[in-house]
């Protein structure tokens, strides 16, 4: 494992369906050692990427147990235990904890627009549990932006150890840096690689190596380690596809990316509807030149 279970490229996996729609946990054990075998450092099971919305209780607890057994010694299993509540979440994190999880990924509540003491709240009540806690800032989806200064509060509280960083501000970095020095930031959006990891991120939670597992990382270290060299034609070539992660269509994006790569992607539970065929064609371009470069 990396010196952390969020450190590193960790990947935000796809789940796979079968043609009825119902949960293939083979498929999906087979994905983590794949990623595992693929230079990945960790998986993410059930977040946004993984449809945890439209799994029942049962299928979002195996989809944890599967990436755990599947998990080979040093791969770590951050899962989402994300929530309308704190109550519902910290049970998921039990639920994690239980199952041989290493840490956990979590969202404010996304029920409303929580308040700063709702938030606060939130975050402790899971930390509770005793598994490090990464919080996860989408003010797109949740409508609760985690600001730097109410990260660094979460942390100095004790209640989250790191920070999926998804607001689409690199300044960020710089300002949880100096706000919170010891939190480790995580990139969170797939087309801000470089800049987050050259302002001081220790880690990716990805969601295009599900696609291109190798050449992602390969992207990540060089980034992190200054190689523009290396890190700028790589992220020229990949942009076109890393930037589809910031997008609604983003789970429909990389699955057929990964059907294109060789990869079992296939299809969406419902409420997601198949891209609309200029989006189908967007992806199809990207993937394929990617591809064509030699990226996999």
């Amino acid at each position: 494992m990396a010196s952390k279970a969020w450190h590193g490229v960790v990947v935000a996996t796809a789940l796979p369906f079968r043609e009825d729609l119902s949960v293939d946990l083979d498929g999906y054990a087979e994905h983590v050692r794949w990623l595992a075998r693929s230079g990945c450092d960790g998986v993410v099971p059930n977040g946004s990427l993984g449809e945890y919305q439209v799994l029942n209780e049962r299928e979002r607890a195996e989809v944890v147990s599967a990436a755990v057994a599947a998990a080979p010694d040093g791969f770590s299993v951050v899962p989402g235990v994300a929530a309308y509540g704190a109550l519902d979440a910290r049970r998921w994190a039990e639920q994690a904890a239980e199952a041989g999880a290493h840490a956990v990924l979590l969202l404010p509540p996304n029920a409303y627009r929580a308040d700063e003491r709702a938030v606060l709240a939130h975050y402790a009540e899971v930390a509770k549990v005793g598994l490090p806690v990464v919080a996860y800032n989408n003010p797109y989806d949740t409508r609760v932006d985690l600001t730097p200064e109410l990260v660094a509060r979460l942390h100095a509280e004790g209640s989250i150890v790191a920070v999926k960083e998804f607001s689409g501000d690199p300044r960020r970095g710089y300002q949880l840096a100096e706000l919170a020095p010891d939190l480790d930031v995580l990139i969170g959006t797939d087309d801000l690689v470089v800049e987050m990891a050259l302002a001081g991120a220790v880690g990716w939670i990805a969601g295009f190596p599900n696609a291109l597992p190798a050449a992602c990382v390969r992207l990540y270290q060089a980034a992190v380690a200054g190689d523009l060299h290396t890190a700028q034609p790589l992220y020229r070539t990949l942009h076109p596809l890393l930037r589809w992660d910031a997008r609604t269509e983003f789970v429909q994006a990389i699955k057929l990316a990964m059907d294109l790569a060789g990869r079992h992607g296939g299809a969406c539970r419902p409420p997601r509807m198949e891209l609309l065929p200029d989006q189908d064609a967007a992806v199809r371009a990207a993937t394929g030149h990617a591809l064509a470069a030699g990226l996999h």
